[in-house]
């Protein structure tokens, strides 16, 4: 096989492997979304409110995962997708702390000291993520979260409208425009096996999140 079609092969294969990840373990999938992203009882209010405090502490602060990958320029032909995301990203964190401010206080809970140090480890593994010296996986990290946005979204907006505020356009890339960027990444086995692996990594932590959060909603309920 040419070197061209090599490349080939292997951007269109980094496209579904993206679309696989997300497919298999994207937060679409997850109770806690489907159930809160419509849901519109008391104890989704408090559970709203717990879900945008938790979503803040990882995606609240700057920098973000899409400015770490903009700072160290190591993927010159995405350019653009990381200038889009870094825009995008910085309109969903000003969204998101709004909302935040609008729920009020974190919602009581029974074993907070130990729902902190889950958030905290949680934080700390993005954090190491996006920080990591192999090309592509900060990168990856930062595809999936763009990818998986849209689930992540969904709850944000439910708590936004339970909080009377009015979800703004989101402009984070859209999912053909980064799979197309991830495809373009892709320009070795390394990058390749380091995009997927980064991306494995952000969608393991965004199911601790949910996982964390509906065991919150449990203690509450029975406490």
């Amino acid at each position: 096989m040419s070197s061209t079609a090599t490349e080939s092969a292997r951007a269109s294969g980094m496209a579904d492997l993206l679309s696989a990840l997300m497919q298999a373990d994207g937060s679409a999938r997850h109770g806690f979304v489907t159930t809160h992203s419509r849901s519109m009882g008391a104890e989704s209010g408090r559970s709203l409110c717990d879900a945008v405090h938790h979503l803040s502490g990882l995606y609240g602060r700057h920098p973000g995962l899409a400015d770490i990958v903009n700072g160290r320029d190591q993927h010159p032909g995405i350019r653009d997708w990381v200038a889009a995301a870094v825009d995008g990203f910085a309109r969903e964190r000003n969204y998101l702390n709004r909302v935040v401010v609008a729920s009020g206080p974190l919602p009581s809970t029974p074993g907070q000291a130990e729902s902190e140090a889950a958030a905290l480890a949680q934080r700390h593994a993005i954090e190491m993520l996006a920080k990591s010296d192999r090309v592509g996986c900060a990168l990856g990290a930062c595809m999936a979260t763009a990818l998986d946005w849209r689930a992540i979204r969904s709850v944000i907006d439910a708590a936004a409208r339970r909080f009377s505020i009015e979800p703004p356009t989101l402009l984070v890339p859209r999912i053909e425009e980064t799979l197309q960027a991830a495809a373009d990444a892709a320009t070795s086995v390394g990058v390749e096996r380091a995009l997927c692996f980064g991306a494995q990594q952000i969608l393991v932590q965004h199911r601790g999140l949910w996982d964390l959060l509906e065991a919150r909603e449990i203690a509450r309920r029975e406490s």
